[in-house]
């Protein structure tokens, strides 16, 4: 795939011999006339509270930031409150304690002390 920029917001885009106008502007892209919303989500950015706070389902504990894993707080299987600690990443010489955004039960734990993390790895996940 070759993408270059050709005025700021519009490109050309060549995949497999066929060539694509694409605009994009806000959460609007343009594909040779066919417009799309889109929604971009940063992996990285670390949402203290969602949709899932109060609710039912999944929530992923995610590492905010690349760092190493100093500290588990929990085992698989636990039973946890709101506000209560996960797992304690170090990142940049500060210590950041990842806490559970609603009660439920740890059922997948990732996170393993000494562990090197990047942005956006699931270290728990509660439901």
């Amino acid at each position: 795939m070759n993408i270059v920029e050709t005025e700021p917001g519009v490109y050309s885009v060549i995949e497999n011999g066929v060539s694509y106008e694409v605009r994009a502007t806000g959460s609007q892209v343009t594909v040779n006339g066919f417009a799309f919303e889109i929604t971009l989500e940063d992996p990285r950015q670390w949402k203290r509270s969602g949709g899932a706070a109060g609710g039912q389902g999944r929530v992923s504990i995610v590492a905010p930031m690349p760092g190493k894993v100093v500290r588990v707080l929990v085992a698989a299987g636990d039973e946890v409150v709101a506000g209560q600690g996960i797992v304690v990443v170090e990142a940049m010489k500060m210590q950041n304690e990842l806490k559970s955004p609603r009660d439920g039960r740890v059922t997948v734990l990732q996170a393993k002390e000494n562990d090197s993390v990047t942005a956006g790895t699931v270290l728990a996940v509660i439901e």
